[in-house]
């Protein structure tokens, strides 16, 4: 087990729970070449907001393109908003090789898309979807675009991870539930830990090129991402009352999604992290390191942020994408 030594909170400058405008207010993006994937709905369309408004040239790739376009009516340009499924890793290479072909540079890349709880699929190159979509398409765009991020000279990556990856870690010989009975909520676990360790070898492998990378949780929020859970699974969960209200405990505790993607935009902005990479955070900070079987809601568990499971996640994602 290999964990950095500053998975810790740090003088994170800002509040726990700010809004999106008030992590943004005072930044100055103008120049400044973005890209947020699932930027159209919760909290990736207030991200895309947010970093609009300090004068960042966003891009917004979606699988459907034509609600992308029709959220994203007058926040970003139409040429902005292209096609491409995270589920297809053929569209992935179109979409980058066409970006490409238009901009030398990428400053900001921030891996928001993501699917939760469905039931098996498969991806269109046979992976398991919820692990195909959250981490192999990303992994994908990413290596696609690291000539970009380079020449930004100062890029960060920032992946969406999840209170999820408490679940469980990544099964290295099994990825893809062929070997073992799929379940909904392990197969999401597994995917937001991928995620996580994504951006830990991303950062080991980037930070000589200037290429630093982050994993946030942004929290519990309602969004489409809960799409696929039917009210009843979510009132077992402690989510909704019966007529589909939220519970009192996600009144509670629960964020608007501008309040979720405060988290992913101070990782980020915040000169709090420069000299920093490869760390997982939550509620605008880094995160704290806790024990494997800690009932502690906040925090990270150690398999998401090992390094020497995140290299080898890389090397087999790789490896299984080569294979195709």
């Amino acid at each position: 087990m290999s964990v950095s030594k500053d998975q810790k909170p740090i003088d994170s400058g800002i509040q726990p729970t700010p809004e999106a405008s008030d992590v943004v207010a005072g930044l100055d993006l103008s120049g400044k070449t973005v890209m947020v994937t699932g930027g159209y709905s919760g909290i990736g369309f207030e991200t895309v907001k947010a970093l609009v408004s300090a004068g960042a040239h966003v891009h917004a790739p979606g699988r459907d393109l034509e609600r992308a376009r029709k959220a994203l009516d007058g926040v970003v340009s139409a040429s902005h908003v292209d096609k491409m499924d995270l589920s297809d890793l053929n569209s992935v290479d179109k979409f980058a090789d066409d970006f490409l072909d238009r901009h030398k540079k990428l400053d900001l890349l921030i891996c928001n898309a993501g699917i939760m709880a469905c039931p098996f699929e498969k991806t269109a190159q046979g992976f398991e979807s919820q692990i195909g979509v959250n981490h192999f398409g990303h992994f994908a765009l990413i290596n696609k675009l690291m000539g970009a991020l380079e020449a930004a000279q100062g890029a960060r990556v920032v992946t969406l991870s999840s209170i999820g990856h408490r679940i469980g870690g990544v099964d290295l010989d099994d990825l893809h539930y062929e070997n073992r009975p799929y379940e909904k909520w392990p197969a999401y676990g597994q995917s937001k830990t991928a995620k996580a360790l994504l951006a830990v070898e991303l950062d080991r492998i980037g930070k000589d090129k200037g290429i630093r990378a982050f994993s946030v949780h942004p929290g519990g929020i309602f969004t489409p991402l809960q799409r696929h859970l039917a009210n009843e699974e979510m009132v077992a969960l402690g989510w909704t009352k019966e007529d589909g209200t939220p519970s009192d405990l996600a009144a509670a505790g629960f964020k608007t999604p501008s309040v979720g993607a405060s988290t992913t935009l101070w990782a980020a902005t915040s000169a709090k992290l420069d000299g920093l990479g490869g760390l997982y955070c939550n509620d605008c900070n880094v995160a704290e390191l806790v024990a494997d079987d800690s009932p502690d809601m906040n925090g990270v568990r150690s398999w998401a942020v090992d390094q020497d499971l995140a290299t080898r996640l890389w090397q087999t994602t790789a490896a299984q994408i080569a294979a195709l």
